[in-house]
């Protein structure tokens, strides 16, 4: 099955980057190229997941959850990038509102989901959870919520000048959180799947890491250039479909913009490898919260439109949600397939609501 889904993807890039480059330059239908631009990303991504995968055989699964989070939200940075540039600010928000929302709820419920059908209980490290737990309750609702409530009676030079304040602060707390845990605390919180002597550990990985690396360097270029010319599709396609700015960012542009990490969180869930799959879901939330959000308003500075850190209260209120659903979900260290349907059915929901808005 995995073989065949590979050889779709293969085929999908060999055609997919070509297409793209001809699309943009003899100005095809923008419809057309829109659906063009959104598989060949998607399949760029696949490769890159792949390349992770390979490197998180290598380097363990705390390094390889790290490193699917930043590949698959590579991807993303990229494409808010260039809508900053457009001065696109609605849909970068949305995108961020979606990719919290689409970690916690679509990849992590469909990890949970996926695995549980062939397990009737998956474990992973309980102290990884609650500690993700609180950095989730301060990266998404403290961070979140109090520019928005500060910014109600500031001018928009001030609401600037406390994103900015707050930015810096999450990203110096983001590498924070990586020292300690992959430096000082490493290993003290020992997984669940090394005191099993968990079986990862003879696994072989499909690339070697030279190759891997080449393959990630590749693709990361490749899906640069695709998303800059998506990004231009973004007007037409919402007035062609019907589609809200926000409805592009928090569904379209976050589930192209994350399939990387989607993919992999399910596969490794379904390899009963919960410790990454997890890491995957809740550790790139964590960093479109505390370090990709942070990091655009910061570069927003440069282009003649500024982003501030300042969400619509419909965005705001379904990431609260999402978390504290997730915590709740989460804290136990174990799961099921029907705690998975749990987290989709409040995915889907939130999706209703943001398509009708």
């Amino acid at each position: 099955m995995c073989h065949v889904v590979n050889k779709i993807f293969f085929f999908l890039v060999i055609i997919g980057v070509p297409l793209s480059v001809a699309g943009s330059l003899l100005h095809w239908s923008q419809t057309l190229m829109f659906i063009v631009y959104c598989l060949t990303i998607i399949s760029l991504a696949a490769f890159m997941g792949r390349a992770t995968e390979s490197l998180a055989v290598i380097s363990g699964p705390r390094i390889g959850g790290l490193l699917n989070a930043t590949f698959g939200n590579a991807v993303e940075l990229i494409i808010s990038i260039f809508a900053l540039r457009e001065g696109l600010i609605e849909i970068v928000l949305a995108s961020l509102t979606g990719s919290v929302l689409g970690n916690l709820l679509l990849v992590a419920g469909l990890s949970f989901f996926v695995g549980g059908l062939k397990f009737k209980r998956q474990k992973f490290n309980v102290y990884d959870a609650r500690h993700n737990s609180g950095l989730l309750m301060f990266g998404v609702i403290v961070a979140f919520v109090i520019p928005e409530v500060f910014s109600m009676g500031m001018s928009d030079a001030e609401a600037i000048s406390l994103s900015t304040g707050i930015s810096i602060i999450l990203i110096i707390l983001y590498l924070a959180a990586l020292f300690f845990k992959l430096v000082t605390h490493r290993g003290v919180y020992q997984h669940v799947s090394d005191q099993e002597g968990g079986d990862h550990a003879h696994e072989e990985p499909e690339w070697s890491r030279k190759k891997a690396m080449l393959v990630l360097a590749l693709s990361t270029a490749a899906v640069a250039y695709v998303s800059e010319s998506l990004v231009h599709t973004f007007e037409t396609v919402g007035e062609t479909f019907g589609w809200s700015e926000l409805f592009i960012g928090v569904i379209i542009v976050a589930i192209v913009g994350n399939a990387a990490e989607h993919a992999s969180a399910i596969i490794m869930a379904y390899k009963n490898k919960m410790d990454v799959a997890v890491e995957i879901a809740v550790g790139s939330t964590l960093q479109v919260a505390m370090f990709v959000a942070p990091l655009l308003v910061l570069i927003s500075l440069f282009f003649p439109v500024q982003m501030p850190l300042v969400f619509t209260l419909p965005e705001l209120v379904t990431m609260v949600t999402a978390v504290l659903l997730t915590i709740v979900i989460s804290n136990d260290g174990e799961t099921n397939w029907f705690e998975g349907a749990t987290l989709l059915a409040a995915y889907l929901i939130m999706g209703i609501g943001f398509y009708l808005l």
